[in-house]
């Protein structure tokens, strides 16, 4: 890959995180409120109901994906409802049967997500007004060993 093409990538992706980060909730998320919107969210994908996943995520939702450089990932920022609703639910036809199951990850709401009895990725959501505002997919396995070793100590 050029330079000036890695650089572009760094920028978009740069933007993208100051974005995410400029975002602040217009009030506390209620506990309660983060875990409708992520229940909600967790029966739209294991469904792949894309308008399940378009009534939950905000207009201007941005995903950010982590593979470590060793794992699939979004390589730059998915911004907007469809086409993070649309990535989404393609993701759910190449995964055979995952198993999702709620999580609190780094003190915000997330599910872990597990193939095959692996673990596979960890999405994080962050929830404004009762929507998923912000997904950051971490699919990284150096990332999710330490996620692996908290939840094998919870058994």
């Amino acid at each position: 890959m050029n330079v000036s093409r890695r650089r572009s990538r760094g920028r978009v992706a740069h933007r993208a995180r100051a974005h995410v980060a400029a975002r602040r909730p217009r009030g506390p998320v209620s506990a309660t409120e983060a875990r409708r919107a992520l229940q909600a969210f967790q029966r739209s994908v294991e469904s792949g109901d894309v308008r399940g996943l378009l009534d939950v995520l905000a207009p201007d939702v941005v995903l950010l994906g982590d593979g470590g450089g060793i794992k699939q990932a979004a390589l730059r920022p998915v911004v907007g409802a469809d086409r993070v609703a649309r990535l989404l639910a393609s993701r759910k036809v190449e995964v055979a049967a995952p198993s999702l199951h709620p999580a609190e990850v780094n003190g915000w709401p997330a599910l872990i997500v597990r193939s095959g009895g692996a673990l596979d990725t960890v999405p994080t959501v962050r929830v404004d007004d009762g929507l998923v505002s912000g997904l950051y997919a971490v699919r990284s396995p150096e990332k999710l060993s330490h996620v692996q070793q908290a939840t094998a100590l919870r058994r």
